[in-house]
């Protein structure tokens, strides 16, 4: 039997062990070649594009000759203004990166030597670069569609005839969310982010609930018209089939029919969701669901990639999105979050 991926050296390209090791200047190295590749490390001005600057090495900055701007490696980043060594950064994303089924902001705080205030708005940071830099291109070919339920739990009342039947939509709880996932199926190379891997392609949302007029918004936006989706036996499907090739699986006879109906790939991502959710975390705000529900979604799609890959794909992405108004100054309430709903 051939090893797994994961288990061969080529799946381990990078360590917490090696970047701890790191001087500043390395770890400052590290961010120049990342952000500032097509120069081979030299500076760019942010505020006029010049190439032409003064080293400030004493405080790690940089002086535009031509707009005479001072800027540094993280300026109009989501990292700018940072507090932390930028070594520290470069840990906290190898410990993302490396924690398959998402790391809590209590052990990055443990890791970092730092408040859990400051873990917690670091992680959510490294989310929210995944989420702006997200493909946005349409699933094709043959899809699948499910949902599952979270933060519905209700705690029965202590005696029995105190308690409620919660079958009643007046009855449940109503932070009830749905976590609607979509994926294409790998067929033979897939680019993501361009990222040639061999996974498949999965884009995840926060509903309200399986309604028909949601996931009709839902698959419109996201699904190529003509495309093969593969459902299970959920009513809220059953418009779908204006646009769309329909197969239905029923997993109470079988978990793949004859022709290869089923979710699988979908139940897939439950699989992990689920694992993030009571293992990790324990409890997932609603206002924060649609972050964890996207970072699930990015580990499926990349599974196949070495650590070291991820690593550079997520320091990439950290180094092209600008400084995010939802996480800058978020302890001092400047933060404009809200949950983000599809319907």
């Amino acid at each position: 039997m051939a090893q797994h991926f994961l288990l061969s050296p080529e799946a381990k390209t990078i360590s917490t062990k090696r970047i701890a090791r790191m001087s500043e200047d390395e770890a400052v190295k590290t961010f120049r070649d990342i952000r500032w590749k097509d120069t081979n490390g030299e500076p760019v001005c942010p505020c006029c594009g010049s190439l032409s600057y003064y080293d400030m090495r004493a405080t790690k900055r940089y002086k535009c000759k031509d707009c005479k701007k001072t800027y540094s490696v993280t300026s109009g980043t989501i990292f700018s203004s940072h507090k932390l060594e930028l070594r520290d950064y470069l840990l906290a994303i190898a410990l993302f990166t490396n924690d398959v089924k998402g790391i809590s902001a209590l052990r990055l705080s443990r890791e970092l030597e730092v408040q859990y205030k400051t873990a917690f708005v670091l992680a959510h940071k490294i989310r929210a670069t995944l989420i702006d830099n997200a493909d946005t291109a349409k699933l094709s070919g043959i899809c699948e569609m499910d949902a599952c339920y979270t933060n519905g739990y209700t705690r029965p009342e202590n005696k029995k005839e105190d308690r409620k039947d919660l079958r009643l939509a007046v009855n449940q709880n109503p932070n009830k969310r749905a976590v609607e996932v979509m994926r294409q199926r790998f067929d033979g190379v897939n680019v993501i982010n361009n990222i040639t891997e061999g996974a498949n392609k999965t884009i995840a949302l926060v509903t309200t609930g399986e309604y028909s007029h949601t996931l009709n918004k839902i698959a419109n936006n996201h699904i190529e018209k003509g495309s093969i989706i593969h459902v299970d036996g959920a009513s809220g499907y059953d418009d779908l089939e204006a646009w769309f090739d329909m197969e239905v699986g029923d997993h109470s006879k079988a978990y793949m029919g004859d022709n290869g109906e089923c979710s699988n790939n979908a139940e897939s991502f439950f699989s992990r969701f689920r694992r993030m959710q009571i293992g990790v975390h324990h409890k997932l705000s609603n206002l924060y669901l649609s972050n964890y529900v996207n970072e699930i979604a990015y580990r499926e799609d990349t599974r196949r990639l070495s650590n070291g890959d991820i690593f550079r794909d997520i320091m990439t992405k950290a180094m092209n999105t600008p400084t995010h108004p939802e996480w800058c100054g978020y302890w001092q309430g400047n933060h404009r979050n809200s949950e983000r709903l599809v319907a």
